[in-house]
């Protein structure tokens, strides 16, 4: 074990191997293509020059005319797509699935001023209407990467649907028959004065793909990956059967790409391309198959008519209201979908069971929970589920599990995922004043959100101040409750959104961190009660904004928070809150599955920043829903 960064994790890493195929994991491209990709192939893909020889060729192989339709499949960090912008290609559409990449590509774009859309997708399943695009590039070597022959035959199955009748593929992708004989078995070699990779390679048993590790070092921190993938290696005479197989026609073989390395480094799959083109013919896609029927939607929200303990005033004011009319313009605008809206908790159960059932499925934003008492926010989907109702988000075991900091605190420590150092105090539990405790301390109750019970008061710099917390928890929130004593973080205290479902079709949202500039220097840095609830308050004025921060803690939220979205069974959409400590290390505050879905909510912030507004935000989440429920 070595450890590469003071802000990273420790990176493990093995030495000789007899089989490098038996260390590839069949979903090994979920997490490869980042800052080091682009660093061991930089010299080909980071090269303007080489992606403008690219284009070229592109260019002439597909006729392309300044108006057409564009789409660049697996577009990495958009190099094709952003060098076709800047020939005067207006309509051109980046797709990947590597959020890193996406998010470097769209930076790019504005940095230019380009008007390209840019989208996070699996290339197996396109969010795209049939008939929509002239042409479709899938360049860059960025084809038979899946586990299945299947899975490469579905992306070429999408792509002809997608494509408009007459429209066409281009497809840029490594010469099999010719890597199979001249592949490199080693090699090794300096990236810059600070980074060096060494490489293996070998055929898989079946001599269909070709297996490779990298080993990339850093001069100072040590190993920063050791890293196992495999391509599917295709012929020219098995791509075009393929593409025959898939309903292509025109199959046209195009000039080889042989890119010249400007270090002489060893281009592994990027050495030798094919470049194949293939037209579509078919009909189009009738009118009447184009348009689905709306789907019936009835949303599911806390009751006005009753009191509600969360609230400073403990019922509905004008700003709720003002909220919920928010939402029901916004979910006007959805396209697709009609709604219907039940927030009376004394009929709720018998109205579900008389219109719910009708209803495509349930929009669940009752985060009040069941007659507004949060302890009860998992019974509604508890009931949508003894009445085999389908329904948005996290299902009652997700909801019980994030309730509980505690639990959540020990699933992470499960997952090796950093969480502050805490204790708990029970019920009538006084030893407390026994425990070595480092200040400052942050007392919360264990169960809860909407930061009910955490106070400017909360964060506590001596044991006469974390009595008075204590004691001001359980007057508000009882005397049974349990208490969380944290380590307070001095760090950032950061937000990270995920809308859609694993394992394929998510999104992760630009992280945002909260702005304590304005709060007066006396005031502990906390986004608690008073920041959500408490007009009168400093709080009142803090503003999220775009988290600075590096691309390998970037790396390391976004792979920690897929794996807790996955293992708490999250749904549809979350937000995950750390907070980084003094050493800049990120740790796990909280989970929430089912976030606040409100305008001016830390996701609709987050949203923002994607260039998404609130109603395309309420649609990708209904959209992630209706794709897990009804597909």
């Amino acid at each position: 074990m070595s450890k590469i960064a003071p802000n990273s994790k420790i990176t493990s890493y093995i030495g000789p191997v007899e089989s490098l195929e038996s260390y590839v994991r069949a979903d090994w491209w979920r997490e490869i293509f980042n800052a080091n990709y682009l660093r061991t192939d930089g010299d080909v893909i980071e090269d303007t020059s080489i992606t403008s020889e690219e284009v070229d060729l592109f260019c002439s192989a597909l006729n392309l005319c300044p108006g057409d339709t564009i789409l660049d499949l697996c577009c990495g960090q958009g190099r094709h797509s952003l060098e076709l912008a800047r020939r005067g290609f207006s309509d051109v559409t980046g797709l990947d699935r590597s959020h890193y990449l996406i998010t470097r590509a769209k930076k790019q774009a504005k940095n230019e001023g380009l008007a390209i859309s840019f989208r996070e997708g699996d290339a197996r399943k396109l969010a795209f209407q049939a008939d929509t695009f002239d042409h479709v590039l899938i360049p860059g070597n960025s084809f038979g990467y899946f586990e299945s022959y299947e899975d490469d035959q579905s992306i070429l199955k999408e792509v002809f649907r997608v494509a408009k009748p007459g429209g066409t593929l281009l497809l840029d992708i490594a010469d099999g028959a010719w890597l199979k004989e001249h592949y490199e078995p080693r090699s090794w070699e300096w990236i810059d004065q600070n980074y060096f990779v060494c490489r293996e390679r070998s055929l898989s048993e079946d001599g269909e793909k070709l297996i490779s590790r990298e080993v990339i070092t850093h001069v100072r921190k040590g190993v920063l990956a050791d890293q196992f993938y495999a391509e599917r290696l295709y012929s020219r005479e098995r791509i075009e059967e393929m593409l025959g197989a898939c309903g292509y026609h025109d199959i046209t073989f195009h000039d080889t790409i042989i890119p010249k390395s400007r270090k002489n480094h060893d281009l592994g799959m990027m050495g030798r391309r094919l470049v194949i083109t293939a037209r579509v013919r078919k009909e189009w896609t009738s009118r009447k198959q184009v348009a689905k029927a709306k789907r019936s939607v009835t949303v599911v929200m806390g009751d006005p008519r009753l009191k509600d303990r969360v609230r400073p005033s403990c019922v509905f004011d004008e700003d709720d209201f003002y909220t919920i009319e928010q939402l029901k313009s916004a979910l006007s605008k959805c396209d697709g979908y009609s709604f219907t809206y039940v927030d009376n908790h004394a009929t709720l159960i018998k109205t579900l069971q008389q219109k719910g059932k009708k209803a495509d499925f349930i929009f669940n934003l009752c985060d009040e929970g069941y007659f507004n008492d949060p302890l009860r926010e998992l019974h509604i989907p508890a009931v949508l589920e003894m009445l085999d109702i389908p329904y948005t988000g996290g299902n009652p075991q997700c909801l019980a599990y994030c309730y509980d900091k505690s639990l959540v605190r020990g699933v992470a420590h499960e997952l090796d995922i950093p969480v502050p150092k805490a204790f708990m105090i029970t019920p009538g539990d006084s030893s407390f004043i026994e425990q070595p405790l480092r200040f400052p301390v942050i007392v919360k109750p264990n169960l809860g959100d909407s930061s009910v019970g955490i106070t400017r008061k909360s964060v506590c710099g001596d044991i006469e101040e974390l009595q008075e917390a204590i004691e001001d928890v359980r007057t508000r929130c009882g005397q049974e409750t349990s208490i969380l004593v944290e380590e307070f973080l001095s760090g950032s205290d950061i937000s990270v959104g995920i809308i859609g479902n694993l394992p394929d079709m998510y999104e992760v949202l630009p992280i945002i961190e909260e702005d304590y500039s304005a709060l007066p220097s006396s005031y502990p840095r906390i986004c608690g009660y008073e920041a959500k609830w408490d007009p009168s308050s400093p709080y009142w004025n803090l503003r999220s904004v775009r988290a600075h921060l590096s691309e390998d803690v970037q790396r390391f939220l976004v792979a920690s928070c897929l794996k807790l979205f996955g293992r708490l069974k999250c749904r549809d959409y979350a937000r995950f809150d750390w907070r980084l400590d003094h050493n800049g290390t990120p740790r796990l505050l909280e989970v929430n599955p089912n976030p606040g879905w409100c305008w001016d909510g830390h996701l609709a912030k987050m949203a923002a920043l994607a260039g998404v507004s609130y109603p395309e935000m309420l649609e990708k989440i209904l959209k992630s829903a209706e794709h897990r429920i009804l597909d």
